[in-house]
């Protein structure tokens, strides 16, 4: 008997590890609504457009949004192009309540201070249902505390030379609480080599937002 290797890149694209995990635990199934905050080209939705997930996103890139239009025609034709937009985080135009699940990947890391920081935060938060799941990932100083240089409002400059806006775990902890949300899973961090450092931070809506 011949055995085929699957093609596991055409069934699961670039999809972020961490966020296949969750896949792996059955805290993202098939029916929910999805909602990518910064999509790009969509790299971590292409087995949710395969597998029956109702499916947007958004990103402030009008090229990557329309890459994304593409891809979700060849692999969910019956998806509305207008599931997919040009939108700062910030500015999200999908009303409040509207997820199960936001996944926000490699993106909170670009703001330029603490400001837009949360108000990115903010503008994914409230998409999400009573319930519902926030799966981020961004960089951090966790593990390079003593090699990442300041810059200023929150940003900092990476062993690597990328300038990124960093949290920390007690910033993580603190916007956790103020968002009235649980961790759904520890605080995981990655230290890449001591160039940067990726933590992923996965919490769960439990009501209204605290002051």
């Amino acid at each position: 008997m011949v055995h085929t290797q699957p093609d596991l890149f055409a069934q699961f694209g670039q999809i972020d590890i961490y966020l296949f995990d969750q896949l792996l635990r059955a805290r993202i199934t098939p029916g929910m609504r999805i909602v990518d905050a910064g999509c790009g080209d969509g790299r971590n939705i292409v087995y949710l457009l395969q597998t029956g997930y109702e499916v947007f996103g958004a990103d402030a890139d009008a090229g990557a949004i329309a890459a994304v239009r593409a891809l979700a025609t060849r692999l969910a034709p019956h998806l509305p192009a207008e599931n997919f937009r040009t939108e700062l985080l910030e500015h999200l135009s999908f009303p409040d309540a509207f997820a199960d699940v936001v996944i926000c990947s490699a993106v909170l890391h670009f703001a330029r201070d603490e400001a837009q920081f949360d108000a990115m935060l903010r503008g994914c938060w409230r998409l999400l249902k009573s319930g519902g799941l926030l799966f981020t990932r961004l960089a951090s100083s966790i593990g390079l505390e003593d090699r990442v240089r300041p810059l200023g409002d929150g940003r900092y400059r990476l062993p690597d030379g990328s300038d990124r806006f960093l949290v920390d775990e007690a910033m993580l902890i603190d916007r956790t609480r103020a968002l009235g949300a649980a961790l759904a899973d520890p605080i995981k961090t990655t230290v890449v080599q001591d160039q940067r450092s990726m933590t992923t931070w996965v919490i769960r809506s439990q009501g209204t937002l605290t002051d």
